[in-house]
């Protein structure tokens, strides 16, 4: 571009320079005609003042005559009176003329007219202008001794009239003769200047029709030959333009686009004009007007010649974005584009915008379709190292689990409910399956199982913070369920292959035995109990009992303890890595007792959401507990106990313990009581609505709590089994969890 602009400058300064000499020679031409003119003027006034001065001599002639012949008539007669003065201005006035003719001074008529007479310079009419001085000289003398006395009747002045008679009659000859040779001098010189003017005018008028020829032909010539390379030019520029894949455009600072563009730009924006159009017509409706509004403003930072277009381009908001059909039909035509964006400098300044745009959809598809193989294979070495790293029978049971949450979700969805309650009932039962496989899976460290549970959980909350409730609400729900179902059956597949030790017919056996028990330890929900408290308050300590109904008792154990508690300190230690905290999980009984097989599913899930609970809620931060002179690394204690009748599941913390006047706070809060209400509500109602479904007192949701479903599920467990629930709680020193479940 730069090489083009000098180029154009150097054929532009040889015009303009051409144009100057042509001028040039045109002004100087002019500038000769008017010297000549000035010249020629000159000649002509000399010439006229020289006849003027030989015609006041003759007058002055016939003056004298006209007096002499008068002789006797009155002097104060107005004929004589008349012809002096005449006779005395002709003679003041040819001393003057004879003066500026020698001296080239400004002479005044009698009319008041100036002229400016020049004076002589050449020999031959200096000589003629000194003979007529020197007539002048021998007449002018005698004509005002005349005029002295011509005025008074006393004196008779007819002599020095004779006298003057007389010498006029030789002198004025002699005047007039040198006077028609200064003349003739004058005239024969500016003949001699005239062909002189002549010949010069001839000569330049021909110089500059000859130049204004050559240039004519130079430049002509010149034209034509930067028409051949313009048209050539604008032939490869369009040819380029025909056949380069990407969409090239220029756009002004008014965001509008230049008349020329490549012809791939129409396929790629999807539009047929666009030419003259504004860009931001162009891309409405077509990208977010969040994006469009962005777009403006980066363009205008372009132009902004103290913006470093380097810096400016990493803000670029149209690259590889998605560019919707113009038509608004079912997406089919959308695309993803990638614009880049250059400066177009004219000299220093910023002259346009070029805009590169290129259909990237194969890409972005292809990094789509990479991303999509890299989060399943990070999927699958996340299952393989769970695979690894766990009991082949607790990942057996967690499959198994799985399949039973997602059946049981699945038998809710089909359940039919058209009324609020049924629709809530239904919401607040599939809340309480996904979030106990949720708690499964992070257990297990499967980010993929708690991903997906997650979704579908910030799903439901939402569902159960819109108050009026569809059926058509649930619909969105079995993706997720197809997705767990996926994920489950991968995980079974990547187990059998990997412990070859286990036949498949046997984990299958096993996977429908246990999915038999749980099917036949569920209980439908119409044989559910309400749950009745019982409380023993005090002012530090509270308690709440809740009884449930009976099943069968089987004492099977499938794992070893040591596996058992070991999955239970991982767990808690995820959790607390994951909420800046540190605990310890410690259990005395869990080696010692053994767990009826219809009870080790409700046992283990209860575990989690005791465990999740404790440390989220209970457990405080280490800056917190060195604060109030506490060890920095809370402690938990998960024992399980068993005699003939009933299995017992304890956790203590010794965290914060429960603190009621939050839970007043959080009640008001949500709106479900006013001050006045819970005020009069004692410890054992405020623990009651703690475990109410969607009840938190945490201020954000994340992957371990805040969601009030925690309690809810354990609740629900203990309702199923005809268990009793007990809380103890101590203001800043302890929690303790008590659940009671019947062997049989």
């Amino acid at each position: 571009m730069t090489a083009s602009i000098k180029s154009g400058n150097s054929r532009y300064r040889g015009l303009i320079l051409s144009i100057v000499a042509f001028l040039a020679l045109i002004g100087v031409l002019l500038a000769f005609t008017f010297y000549t003119s000035s010249v020629l003027e000159r000649n002509t006034t000399l010439v006229n003042i020289s006849n003027k001065t030989a015609n006041n001599a003759q007058v002055i002639i016939k003056d004298l005559f006209d007096l002499q012949s008068s002789v006797g008539e009155h002097i104060n007669s107005p004929h004589q009176t008349r012809v002096r003065e005449r006779l005395e201005n002709n003679t003041q006035d040819i001393d003057r003329l004879l003066v500026s003719m020698r001296e080239g001074s400004e002479y005044v008529d009698s009319a008041g007219n100036t002229y400016q007479i020049p004076n002589i310079t050449t020999a031959t009419e200096v000589a003629a202008l000194e003979e007529a001085q020197q007539d002048w000289n021998n007449l002018k003398p005698l004509i005002l001794t005349y005029l002295e006395g011509a005025n008074d009747i006393r004196v008779d002045s007819s002599d020095e009239l004779a006298l003057a008679y007389e010498q006029a009659k030789t002198s004025s000859l002699r005047m007039n003769a040198a006077l028609d040779q200064l003349t003739k001098e004058v005239y024969e010189e500016t003949e001699r200047q005239a062909d002189t003017i002549r010949l010069i005018q001839v000569l330049g008028v021909a110089a500059i029709f000859a130049y204004f020829l050559i240039f004519v032909f130079f430049f002509v010539r010149r034209l034509r030959d930067t028409d051949a390379e313009a048209l050539a030019a604008r032939r490869e520029t369009q040819e380029i333009m025909e056949t380069v894949n990407t969409g090239l455009f220029l756009l002004d600072k008014d965001l509008n686009i230049g008349q020329q563009h490549s012809r791939a730009l129409t396929n790629i924006i999807g539009a047929d004009t666009l030419a003259g159009e504004n860009f931001t017509n162009v891309l409405r409706g077509r990208i977010s007007d969040k994006d469009l509004n962005t777009t403006r403003q980066f363009i205008e930072q372009l132009y902004n010649p103290r913006v470093k277009e380097k810096l400016v381009d990493s803000l670029n908001p149209l690259n590889k974005v998605m560019l919707h059909n113009a038509h608004g039909a079912d997406g089919a035509d959308s695309r993803y584009l990638d614009f880049k964006f250059s400066r177009v400098y004219e000299n220093k300044d910023i002259a346009r915008i070029l805009v590169n745009v290129n259909d990237v959809s194969d890409a972005v598809y292809l990094e789509q379709r990479l991303e999509k193989e890299r989060s399943q294979n990070d999927m699958q070495i996340e299952m393989l190292t769970t695979i690894l790293n766990v009991n082949p029978k607790i990942i057996n049971e967690f499959i198994t689990n799985t399949k039973a949450h997602i059946d049981k979700m699945n038998n809710i969805l089909k359940n039919p409910g058209s009324s609020q309650f049924e629709l809530e009932g239904k919401l607040k039962a599939i809340y309480r399956e996904m979030h106990s496989l949720k708690g499964e899976a992070s257990a297990l460290k499967l980010h993929s199982f708690t991903k997906i549970a997650s979704d579908a959980e910030d799903k439901l909350d939402a569902l159960q913070n819109q108050g009026k409730l569809s059926g058509n609400n649930f619909l969105p729900l079995a993706v997720h369920l197809d997705d767990l179902l996926s994920l489950s059956n991968t995980i079974e597949t990547l187990g059998e292959r990997i412990n070859q030790a286990t036949p498949k017919s046997v984990s299958a056996t096993n996977n429908t035995h246990a999915t038999q028990s749980v099917a036949s330890s569920a209980t439908p929900a119409s044989n559910i109990k309400t749950p009745v408290a019982s409380e023993n308050q005090s002012t530090h300590q509270s308690a709440m009992s809740m009884p449930v109904a009976s099943g069968n008792d089987i004492d099977l154990s499938d794992e070893s303890d040591d596996d058992q508690l070991s999955y239970y300190q991982s767990f808690a230690q995820d959790i607390a890595a994951r909420q800046g905290k540190q605990v310890q999980l410690s259990s005395q009984t869990l080696a010692h007792t053994a767990i009826p097989a219809h009870l080790k599913n409700v046992v283990k899930e209860i575990s989690i959401q005791l465990l999740r609970n404790a440390v989220v809620h209970g457990i405080e931060t280490p800056a917190v507990r060195q604060s109030a002179d506490k060890p920095a690394v809370g402690t938990i204690d998960l024992e399980i106990q068993s005699d003939s009748r009933d299995l017992v599941i304890t956790l203590q913390d010794d965290g914060q313990g429960i603190d009621y006047d939050s839970i007043r706070q959080k009640l008001i809060a949500k709106g479900r009581f006013d001050a006045e209400a819970t005020a009069q509500m004692s410890q054992g109602e405020l623990l009651k609505q703690l475990f109410m479904s969607g009840f938190s007192t945490k201020e954000h949701a994340d992957e371990d709590g805040g969601r009030g479903v925690g309690l809810d599920i354990i609740k629900a467990q203990v309702k199923e089994y005809d268990g009793k629930l007990n809380v103890n709680s101590e203001l800043g020193k302890m929690t303790r969890f008590t659940i009671t479940l019947p062997k049989a």
